[in-house]
């Protein structure tokens, strides 16, 4: 069945997130998805309760907004901090890094297109305790693997808590 413009209209009330094949945690809401955008984009609202180490999106090119609170991004060697109003663009194929800077945590309003993004956190939060190790930290092998349709793909080494201290500071 065939759709068209139209039937992909999508109006959310605050709050309100699209349905997910799986439920995403806390702080993870997908207002536009995969689908909704015939693979054009997805939009999501994040809470960043945890660090996002270096990663790189092979597809996907990344746009953070800054709803609420700060963050810091690691990127070509540089640390940048955001506040609200602030935003960033994170080009595929450019490894970066993502961490919280406030509390509460910050608030962001993330678009990425193509699509995909969505549907990598579905397979990772379906995975659940299985892309993670017998310590409970995420298992790079088995989170890239879920990663590699999307073009996703974690450091190694980057995911144990214990990061090393971040390059200096620039301004954004």
């Amino acid at each position: 069945m065939s759709t068209t413009p139209e039937d992909r209209f999508v109006v959310l009330a605050p709050g309100e997130t699209r349905p997910t094949r799986v439920p995403l945690p806390s702080g993870f809401g997908v207002k536009v998805t995969t689908t909704d955008s015939e693979g054009r984009l997805v939009v999501l609202e994040n809470r960043l309760d945890v660090d996002v180490p270096p990663h790189v999106h092979e597809l996907m090119d990344e746009f953070v907004y800054v709803l609420e609170g700060e963050m810091e991004i690691d990127y070509r060697g540089a640390t940048h901090r955001l506040t609200a109003g602030m935003c960033a663009l994170l080009p595929h194929g450019v490894p970066h890094a993502m961490r919280n800077a406030s509390q509460p945590p910050v608030r962001t309003l993330q678009i990425s297109t193509p699509g995909g993004w969505d549907r990598f956190l579905e397979d990772l939060f379906a995975a659940g305790p299985a892309a993670r190790t017998p310590e409970g930290t995420m298992d790079l092998a088995k989170v890239n693997a879920l990663g590699e349709p999307y073009g996703m793909r974690y450091t190694p080494g980057t995911l144990a808590l214990d990061r090393p201290e971040p390059p200096a500071t620039t301004g954004a």
